[in-house]
């Protein structure tokens, strides 16, 4: 990939979804492999990812096959038999977590730093970069001038600037986040988070007063980036990523096209800039972001921070407005639809907040036309006495439209190459020369007798019809000329085993013209790490990874927070996200605010769910908080020793080895 080239990075839960993600738009598209890739149940392999990654590269598409968790000293070996195996499938790059990883013996394959290595400062990205990472997945956190400072410390012709635009946010920094291993034992930096970020809280203050009953405050809106591109762009982001490894055929397929378009549109505006694979889509559907499972919309803090960023009320999809009640039956709703054009449909999924503002499901088994415009009678599944506070005028959203779902179920896109054809005539018969618009060419001749045309006004029309019949093939014509002094008649049976070797032609040049992704060159001799010394929150689990920082010069190294060496109170959670801010109890927004200025302090606040009790610090220097609690004595019982032992305050060479 180019300085220059603008990559649309999709999500594949499997190589199916991937091929679609590729068919609808994607320059590149990264999956998990058979272990070691951050999603539990996200797994596949090899042999699909061969697959996926033959189809990807007729497009000049890549493939970035996700080894993101951090891994114990006896799973190194697996894993790197694994990228050899990888590697020779045709991936072209591997985004990792793992410092490790670059200590061990692997093929010549690019690396990309994961959103997971937390990179949030120049220093950082600038090290990254000098120990080889060729791409930086950014923290989600960073506002446009923070990327606009990352991007102009690195060396654009060796690494590049990824962002996430779209999908679920984790509250935490990536990579920071312990709460889950230290609730249940089930970590996220190795795939198995239990989201407790998604859970409703009571918060209280330090006097023990409730702020908040029954809120999800550490639930974020999903990221959606799609008024900020060409800010992104120009702050020297690169490649822009979607999240949602776990999602479904549908939103891949949506959000790719919906992207793909926006990203299209500034193409057409900026010919300097370049796509980073080849062909163009047409979509048989108009792509929408609000059609997907989402917990309504925020750009975060790519524009400074923001006051409604947070989907308190309900983690869950709240749809988009419908209609309203205006009947209740025995066993129906009757519903005025605000748009009298909508339709509902059977199995369509209705919603509406109760009076608590949770957020209640109305699926729908059966709806029928209730006579006036827009008003339709629906036979909810469950029993109408177990839908709460459901009465006339209710407010309902639809969140999930049966027809939508059935129409991206069927194909919805097509992508083709754009390719000129010239038919010429030879001393030995005809000659097809196809170029594509990369500058491929490749041609295919035919020995064959030609006798003049009996209509010449139709004759080159009619070659024209037939060359320009590329069917399934990955092309489609730009312009078909032909070369001929007079016309002639050229029969079907002999046009068309000749476009068909033409076009296996161009394949095969496009195909060995496609280069693998090259390695980056670590500097010699290695960078200093910015800092000499870490703690839990540089995730080193195993050996390897440790000598690495030594090499880079760190002096004192902890473990892991999975090694189970901090039994005590930590940050389990480090975030940009602020709970006080949300709540208005900040104390910047008092300031200047007569009677409440002095009086609104950071101090801290508890969180709890169920009997699971958290301590919120707030740092607001730099602006951040901090979730704070410990292990669990039964996940210490239950989880296996630490398979490393790492010496704090006297470091010794044992982890070179």
């Amino acid at each position: 990939m180019l300085p220059h080239q603008i990559e649309l990075l999709s999500p594949a839960r499997t190589a199916d979804i991937g091929i679609e993600a590729v068919n609808h738009g994607a320059d590149a598209v990264y999956i998990g492999g058979p272990s070691f890739g951050a999603r539990t149940s996200a797994d596949n392999s090899v042999q699909d990812i061969a697959r996926l990654a033959k189809h990807a590269h007729r497009f000049g598409s890549r493939i970035y096959v996700t080894v993101n968790t951090i891994l114990r000293d006896d799973e190194l070996e697996p894993a790197r038999k694994l990228i050899h195996q990888l590697y020779d499938a045709g991936a072209d790059a591997l985004i990792v977590q793992d410092m490790g990883l670059l200590e061990i013996d692997l093929p010549p394959i690019q690396l990309h730093a994961s959103t997971q290595t937390d990179i949030r400062t120049v220093d950082k990205a600038v090290f990254l970069q000098n120990a080889g990472l060729s791409k930086l997945v950014l923290a989600r956190e960073l506002t446009l001038p923070q990327i606009r400072a990352i991007y102009e410390a690195l060396d654009e012709q060796r690494c590049l600037v990824e962002f996430f635009i779209h999908g679920a946010l984790c509250v935490a920094y990536s990579g920071q986040c312990y709460v889950s291993h230290a609730h249940t034992g089930r970590s996220a930096n190795r795939g198995d988070c239990s989201q407790a970020c998604r859970l409703p809280y009571e918060v209280k203050d330090s006097q023990g007063r409730i702020v908040a009953h029954d809120k999800h405050v550490l639930s974020m809106k999903d990221n959606n980036q799609s008024g900020n591109l060409r800010a992104l762009i120009e702050a020297g982001a690169r490649s822009f990523k979607i999240e949602g490894r776990y999602k479904d055929l549908g939103y891949v397929k949506n959000i790719t096209a919906h992207y793909r378009r926006l990203f299209d549109e500034i193409l057409e505006e900026r010919p300097e800039l370049g796509r980073a694979s080849s062909g163009r889509c047409h979509f048989s559907f108009a792509p929408d972001p609000d059609q997907n499972f989402n917990r309504e919309f925020t750009d975060y803090f790519v524009n400074g921070r923001q006051d409604d960023i947070g989907a308190f009320d309900t983690p869950k999809n709240p749809g988009r407005p419908i209609g309203f009640v205006t009947q209740l039956g025995p066993n129906w709703v009757e519903l005025q639809c605000d748009d009298e054009a909508t339709v509902i449909h059977n199995g369509d999924g209705l919603c509406y907040l109760d009076l608590h503002r949770e957020l209640v499901g109305l699926q729908i088994n059966r709806a029928e036309p209730a006579g006036a415009p827009g008003r339709f009678r629906v036979f909810p599944k469950d029993a109408l006495e177990g839908l709460r506070h459901l009465k006339r005028g209710t407010v309902v959203n639809r969140n999930r439209d049966m027809d939508w779902v059935r129409a991206l179920d069927k194909k919805s896109a097509e992508r083709r190459i754009g390719v000129w054809m010239a038919l010429s005539r030879t001393a030995e018969g005809l000659r097809l020369d196809l170029t594509d618009e990369d500058g491929h060419a490749a041609h295919a001749e035919l020995a064959c007798a030609l006798e003049p045309a009996r209509d010449a006004a139709q004759a080159h029309d009619k070659l024209r019809e037939a060359l320009g019949r590329l069917g399934d093939t990955l092309f489609a014509p730009i312009d078909i000329s032909l070369a001929f002094s007079e016309p002639w008649f050229v029969p079907a049976s002999l046009l068309n085993p000749l476009r068909r070797e033409a076009v296996a032609a161009l394949e095969a040049a496009r195909a060995k013209a496609f280069k693998r992704l090259p390695r980056g060159q670590a500097v010699e001799p290695p960078t200093p790490y910015p800092e000499d010394t870490l703690t839990y929150l540089a995730n080193v689990f195993n050996h390897r990874a440790r000598a690495f920082y030594e090499k880079h010069g760190v002096k004192v190294i902890a473990s892991a927070y999975e090694s189970h060496e901090e039994t005590g109170e930590v940050s389990l959670m480090i975030t940009k996200h602020c709970v006080r801010f949300s709540l208005s109890l900040c104390p910047k927004q008092a300031k200047g605010v007569t009677g409440v200025q002095g009086t609104v302090r950071a101090e801290p606040l508890t969180i709890t769910h169920n009997d699971e009790k958290l301590t919120l610090r707030f740092d607001c220097k730099p602006c951040e908080m901090h979730v704070v609690g410990r292990i669990k004595p039964s996940v210490m019982k239950a989880a296996a020793a630490s398979p490393i032992t790492f010496h704090r305050t006297r470091p010794t060479a044992r982890g070179a080895h």
